[in-house]
């Protein structure tokens, strides 16, 4: 099955990708790994922000770490043309907004961790950090970077 087939088996449609917010490359290639900076949890130009402990549920900050994910296949396919070109979901890394005692940051990242094996079958399934944050840019609740190896065009 299609990376496609399974993104619409699963409700997940992509949108544009996220412009960056510095300095920096969305994406960055080096040999068939492909980097993929930091993708928050905001849809357009509507930021999820706050933090969770706070200001949002486990469940908020979950529905916020999938829209990142989403955020990064967008990007993904921005960069390649094609997501069927990913081998695998190499690793993520996840960053929670939360408070001092707020330390279920990796149940918030597993619907980010979700959304790349919804995509990619078990090929979606990767090595991963979850760390809580007192502040991300913009505000943000959640961002997430990542490595993907690619099949050689």
């Amino acid at each position: 099955m299609s990376v496609y087939e399974n993104l619409k088996e699963h409700g997940i449609e992509l949108p544009k990708q996220l412009a960056a917010a510095g300095l920096y490359k969305p994406v960055n290639q080096a040999g068939n790994l492909v980097f993929i900076s930091g993708q928050g949890s905001m849809v357009d130009d509507t930021k999820i922000t706050g933090r969770v402990g706070a200001d949002l549920s486990v469940e908020e900050g979950a529905a916020a770490a999938r829209i990142c994910a989403i955020n990064t296949l967008a990007a993904l396919e921005a960069y390649l043309g094609d997501l069927n070109r990913v081998k695998r979901c190499v690793k993520i890394l996840g960053f929670v907004a939360s408070t001092d005692d707020f330390h279920e940051q990796a149940q918030v990242i597993n619907s980010a961790s979700q959304v790349f094996i919804d995509a990619f079958g078990e090929e979606g399934r990767h090595a991963r950090s979850a760390i809580g944050s007192n502040a991300l840019p913009l505000g943000l609740a959640v961002e997430v970077e990542s490595i993907f190896e690619i099949e050689e065009a």
